[in-house]
């Protein structure tokens, strides 16, 4: 199994709603140095933790150099090899600095894209049970169908990282909000 980080608290940052990427009031979080991927199968390890915690659907590859996001489902994105800064929360949202072990947890609706990455970026992107993954684009058409259904995303039933205890149950509850 993974080696996780023991009672890691993830940085929560709400995206607001910019009028062509919709966010989500939900906050993205990005657990810093969460996962051990020392070993020789960083790849491996980190997909081993996500479907230890039911997220599956899983892929391994880059974050898209264009702005989207997805309007169906939650995504989780767990960086396995290099390094690569991501905007995240559209146009007009922050950029992080990604290296391996870091783990993003990007509730739907919120946008990325990746600024600039190492030549050996590997990430693995993964989902929580429900629909299939879509990328939209930002437009005003996209934005007013994403308004409708990104409030029908169920809330996962564990924290890709830490599980059914993680702090994303619990940030991401209506009661917290």
């Amino acid at each position: 199994m993974a080696t996780v980080k023991e009672k890691i608290e993830p940085l929560a940052v709400v995206f607001k709603d910019d009028g062509l990427v919709p966010n989500n009031p939900m906050p993205f979080l990005i657990y810093k140095g969460a996962v051990d991927v020392a070993g020789g199968h960083p790849e491996e390890t980190i997909e081993e933790l996500f479907g230890a915690n039911d997220w599956g659907d899983m892929w391994r590859n880059g974050v898209y150099d264009y702005l989207h996001y997805h309007a169906t489902v939650h995504e989780a994105l767990g960086v396995a090899r290099g390094s690569a800064r991501v905007r995240f929360g559209g146009d007009k949202g922050k950029e992080f600095d990604l290296a391996p072990g870091d783990v993003a947890i990007l509730p739907a609706g919120t946008g990325h894209r990746c600024i600039a990455a190492s030549d050996d970026f590997c990430i693995i992107g993964a989902y929580p049970p429900g629909p299939k993954m879509q990328i939209t684009r930002p437009t005003p058409e996209n934005h007013a169908k994403a308004l409708k259904t990104i409030p029908q995303v169920p809330m996962p039933p564990t924290d890709p990282v830490m599980g059914k205890d993680g702090p994303l149950l619990r940030l991401w509850s209506p009661r917290h909000r």
